[in-house]
């Protein structure tokens, strides 16, 4: 089954708004001769709209936000909401990235909301999940990815799958310059699409866009692209290099 071919780049808390500006530009330029390709970048919550605007002409070119909040209004000091987010130009929402699980302890409960209000706003979600170093160390990184996605996804219905895609994220190459082995990367999304094929059906499973997040870069796209179950990239680090960014664009 042909999937879409996807390279999303999560910018995180990095750049200024000169920078998004100039990098945008950068990116619009490099990528013309890519349109094929679906691009989606994730720039922080105060160049949204400045970004959306640029990208807003441009084939296969979105932008999406790194989180959202679980409420969708009211006195939380600091939140974002999914329609705060749509005003602006949002179409994505990257919802349970590791560094949000990690740090500010999100869990299954807030990011079933997250999705949820995502969903019922027209935005489509990037789920990640993966695993620690000691769950890979200790061979249970297959059950907590087990775990990670029957706890949310079993939620939603099969037609809400088709708004959601899926990133792994092996928690232990990001940031760490490792990354799994394109024979690893196989494994664990062959293992996804088996876990998608349970709680939903095959059709499902062959049609849902599954990512590689962890530290894919200009130097191993092409190795981990041309895996069978390996749809594209979320890509850190990579995405903040117009070149970087668009060569791993180019690794189909």
């Amino acid at each position: 089954m042909n999937r879409k071919k996807i390279v999303a780049g999560n910018w995180k808390m990095n750049s200024t708004l000169d920078d998004a500006i100039d990098l945008v530009a950068s990116m619009k330029l490099k990528s013309k001769n890519f349109q094929e390709i679906e691009k989606i970048i994730f720039p922080p919550f105060p160049f949204l709209k400045t970004v959306a605007d640029n990208l807003i002409t441009e084939t296969n070119f979105f932008v999406g936000a790194q989180n959202c909040s679980e409420h969708l209004k009211g006195a939380y000091t600091g939140e974002v909401s999914v329609e705060m987010l749509s005003s602006v130009g949002c179409q994505y929402i990257l919802v349970g990235h590791s560094e949000r699980r990690h740090f500010f302890n999100e869990n299954d409960g807030q990011l079933i909301l997250k999705i949820q209000h995502a969903l019922n706003n027209n935005l489509k979600v990037i789920f990640c999940f993966g695993e620690q170093l000691e769950e890979r160390k200790n061979a249970t990184h297959f059950e907590t990815v087990k775990q990670q996605l029957e706890n949310v996804l079993k939620v939603f219905s099969e037609q809400q799958l088709d708004k959601i895609y899926l990133a792994y994220e092996p928690v232990w190459a990001i940031g760490t310059g490792e990354t799994a082995t394109p024979e690893q990367a196989q494994e664990m999304h062959a293992y996804v699409r088996r876990i998608i094929t349970h709680l939903f059906s095959n059709e499902a499973a062959g049609k849902i866009p599954i990512l590689y997040g962890g530290s894919c870069n200009a130097q191993n796209a092409a190795e981990l692209f041309a895996c069978a179950d390996v749809d594209g990239g979320l890509i850190g680090g990579a995405s903040l290099k117009a070149d970087d960014f668009c060569k791993i664009i180019s690794s189909f």
